[in-house]
């Protein structure tokens, strides 16, 4: 079981903190020597694999990684053209971790707003007044559970549909946003939450959920 990913939604739609806590199993990491057997081009600001499927490599994975540090799109953490770099005899051996491609930045602030705008919808289709909106989406990959406060903050997690205790999973996020973003001097309500101890207290949470496959009240 395992908890993917964390999203905090201020009441505009605007997506003011996110975490990502799961690596996909479909990660696959291998050293290659020169020349690379794998046919790569630049898609969307991504390197994928376009030709060459092996080792659990597929194609339309992304490079994610080179040599043990994430690439930022189409640049290594270094600021170096992945393509170029990989094209380069001289920087080889070199280890490559390729996966699905992760969203971005930019993809993630698009689908915050369109869930806070399909949230809406949920609650005006509703046939009886005061609906919650959408609190469950339900795939055969992941769950999406969403509580909202009264302030219309949302606090949404995507976890294996497995998963249990996520409902109190999200009101102990709540609780350390209260305590740790809300009470931190320099947050300002609705910004993005930039607070070390809120990040830290929020991993903790999700790590004793997924260990405990619940997570009960007074955890």
């Amino acid at each position: 079981m395992a908890i993917f990913s964390v999203y905090v939604v201020n009441k505009a739609g605007g997506l003011i903190y996110h975490l990502d806590s799961y690596a996909p199993r479909a990660e696959a990491e291998k050293t290659f020597s020169y020349p690379l057997d794998l046919l790569l081009k630049l898609h969307d600001e991504r390197v994928l694999v376009a030709f060459g499927q092996r080792d659990g490599i597929r194609v339309g994975h992304a490079v994610l990684a080179i040599n043990g540090k994430d690439v930022n799109g189409k640049y290594t953490a270094d600021g170096k053209e992945v393509l170029e770099y990989l094209g380069n005899p001289a920087n080889y051996p070199v280890s490559v971790r390729f996966g699905r491609p992760r969203l971005t930045s930019n993809e993630k602030l698009m689908l915050a707003s369109m869930f806070h705008s399909l949230f809406a919808i949920g609650s005006q289709l509703s046939p009886e007044q005061g609906s919650s909106g959408i609190e469950m989406l339900e795939t055969d990959t992941f769950k999406l559970h969403c509580f909202q406060t009264l302030t219309g903050i949302k606090f949404v997690v995507l976890a294996d549909p497995r998963q249990a205790g996520i409902d109190s999973l999200l009101r102990k996020i709540y609780e350390i946003y209260s305590d740790f973003a809300l009470k931190n001097p320099f947050y300002s309500l609705e910004m993005p939450i930039r607070c070390e101890l809120f990040e830290q207290n929020l991993k903790l949470a999700l790590e004793v959920a997924e260990k405990a496959g619940t997570f009960g009240p007074g955890s």
